[in-house]
């Protein structure tokens, strides 16, 4: 008989996280991360409480500011978060609840508000949780109540009265600092507040949102002066922003809206000159819908049906002729849909996806009725629409004609692969990575130092071409990318199917100088444009190789930018004049690149996420666009920021 166990197992084993220790103990289950999307992440569930004032129709003005201490203030001018006694909690306040209690807010039945764009966020309660110190000030009815946590929600000082509240004012201020034992840095990136303020004022329209940054880390001193979003034109002034880059197809930008009983839709709509087919951009409530929905499903639907009609209707297309397709005409468009409904039900990966059936009934009656009355109101931006959609589906049939060529020759189907791919031995997709290295002599390197059950290597000679400048036909006769289709193995543009993935992590190590960070700008817009889902669900990494190398005693010392080498020297200063710098990977031998670059248990590698689709639209679109004044402006104001800088 097999001997028992005699450790017991009962209801006393069971731990119970009381209040907010379940958000510290589990940070990553509540904001994603403790990385900087993370830290960021509670900026935006205070604004996000101010924002769904505004869309109730309390608020006018939201200022975020970055403190010079490290901590980040946000004000509105609503209405103040409740101070009176709350029904359920016979000790606290509605604001303490709101402050210290999971999930609690005025969003979660009641009146409190209609719309909101919190529903799928974890409340300012988290924000608290994760903070090292948060003080509120609660303006109402000419008083100003205030209180403040300490430790990740210990009360410091309870709810009470501090003053009267400036005349006439009405709102709530909160002040947090995040907590440096949580968070790996507790540094915020002004330009990513920026971006995400700016997208949340071109979805309210009217809203004002000022940002100012009091730190001196630039330099150059605080910068006491806001910046300032504010969109009479909402949506519409949105898509002419994502579009400034590029080279609108005509001026007009089209709107049309639409409300039923509980929900209502905006749509903003311009075409550029430009070959891609992924300028949709969706939200519901104010929140980004990456991973698209009813709404934009409704939306693509009619669109194909709308513009099809009009082209039969004119003569356009014969009776012979096929029908275009959504991705014909959804080439060079930008479109900006976003919903507002009382009870949003989010679903998918990361809870970006809006899943009411009746959302994409009333966008589609919407679109149906809405479009079809632009385009008929608009005869000359409807005929260059209709032309672009018809060289759109020319290109789409010569690239099924080259991709089936190709396929003849066993090279997209999985059949075969690229011949200089060194794959590796393991068939399982998620334990399986490649190395797409920049030139013969490192991907030789590479090879020799790879661990070869699991590390596949893919050399890549020169520049690839820059699929932003460039149609699907066009691509498919590019060496280089005919071998990064053929290797990765899900296919590409709409065929794209992230469950064929033959590995999990994409892995780019190009050259530490400008160069290398070229072509690893060139790969990334091929993978945003042509593999999406693939950088969303977090498939892509940027590998780190040192840029210098020092010797200390019997050993080699690397260091992978200015920075540490700056902090090493600070901290070693006899060593400060026999610093090497690498030249690129070719120089390093096989032991070499494996130890400070490819090593699983040393190396560093970046993940690249897309926070927000039409952000990262924009920047491909600076970035390798024909504007060359747009480009020179986003380098010049980023540049400072560089190392921070997410994609």
């Amino acid at each position: 008989m097999a001997d028992q166990p005699t450790a017991s197992y009962s209801a006393s084993d069971i731990t119970v996280l009381e209040g907010l220790e379940a958000v510290r103990k589990r940070p990553g289950m509540y904001i994603g991360s403790t990385g900087p999307a993370g830290l960021h992440h509670l900026v935006y569930e205070v604004v996000d409480n101010s924002v769904d004032e505004a869309m109730a129709g309390f608020c006018t003005r939201i200022d975020v500011t970055l403190l010079a201490d490290g901590g980040c203030e946000v004000v509105d001018n609503g209405r103040g978060i409740p101070v009176d006694k709350h029904p359920k909690f016979d000790d606290l306040t509605a604001a303490e609840v709101v402050l210290t209690v999971l999930h609690a807010g005025g969003k979660f039945g009641g009146d409190g508000y209609k719309v909101s764009g919190g529903l799928h966020g974890v409340g300012v309660s988290v924000v608290n949780a994760l903070s090292s110190r948060v003080e509120v000030d609660i303006d109402r009815t000419g008083t100003r109540h205030s209180m403040s946590f300490i430790d990740g929600g210990q009360p410091s000082d309870r709810l009470a009265v501090s003053g009267d509240a400036p005349e006439g004012r009405t709102g709530t201020t909160v002040r947090f600092w995040p907590d440096g034992t949580i968070f790996d840095e507790t540094i915020f990136r002004a330009q990513t507040l920026l971006d995400r303020l700016q997208m949340m004022a071109f979805l309210n329209r009217g809203l004002e949102i000022r940002f100012r940054d009091l730190r001196e880390e630039t330099g150059d001193g605080p910068d006491e002066d806001y910046t300032i979003y504010c969109y009479e034109g909402g949506i519409s002034d949105f898509v002419e922003h994502v579009n400034a880059s590029k080279e609108a197809l005509f001026d007009a930008v089209g709107y049309f809206e639409a409300a039923e009983e509980d929900q209502e839709v905006e749509v903003a709509f311009q075409w550029n000159t430009g070959f891609n087919s992924d300028g949709l951009h969706s939200f519901a409530n104010g929140i980004s819908t990456g991973e698209g929905g009813m709404h934009e499903e409704g939306f693509r639907k009619s669109l194909t049906n709308v513009v099809n009609k009009y082209c039969r209707s004119r003569n356009i297309l014969k009776e012979k002729d096929d029908n275009l397709q959504g991705e014909d005409i959804r080439e060079g468009l930008t479109a900006i849909i976003s919903v507002r409904l009382a009870d949003p039900q989010f679903e998918g990966q990361t809870k970006g996806k809006l899943g009411n059936v009746s959302v994409r009934s009333m966008v589609e009656r919407a679109t149906n009725e809405k479009l079809a009355e632009w385009l008929e109101e608009n005869p000359g931006e409807a005929k260059l629409i209709t032309n672009k959609a018809i060289s759109a589906q020319r290109a789409r049939v010569a690239a099924r004609q080259a991709r089936d060529a190709t396929r003849r020759k066993s090279a997209l189907d999985g059949a075969g692969l690229p011949g200089k791919l060194t794959d590796c031995a393991s068939t399982n997709p998620e334990e399986c990575e490649v190395y797409i290295v920049e030139g013969n002599s490192a991907g030789g390197s590479a090879k020799d130092a790879r661990d070869p059950n699991t590390m596949a290597i893919l050399p890549i000679r020169g520049k690839i071409l820059n699929v932003e400048r460039a149609r699907i036909d066009k691509m498919l006769n590019n060496t280089e990318v005919l071998a990064l289709i053929q290797a990765i193995g899900s296919g590409f543009g709409e065929e794209f199917d992230v469950d064929k993935l033959r590995y999990h992590k994409i892995v780019l190590l190009c050259d530490a100088d400008v160069d290398g960070a070229h072509i690893r700008t060139l790969l990334l817009t091929f993978f945003f444009r042509q593999m999406r889902e693939m950088v969303e669900r977090g498939h892509v990494y940027i590998a780190q190789p040192p840029l210098y190398s020092t010797e200390v005693g019997k050993s080699k010392i690397y260091l992978k930018d200015d920075r540490l080498k700056d902090e090493f020297v600070a901290a070693n200063p006899k060593h400060s004049n026999d610093f090497a710098r690498l030249k690129g990977l070719g120089e390093m031998d096989a032991s070499e690149l494996w130890e400070t670059t490819m090593d699983p248990a040393t190396r560093t590698l970046l993940q690249v996420s897309v926070d927000q689709a039409a952000i990262a639209d924009e920047i491909f679109s600076t970035l390798m666009g024909e504007d060359v004044e747009s480009r020179k402006n986003f380098i010049q104001s980023n540049a400072r920021d560089v190392r921070f800088l997410d994609i």
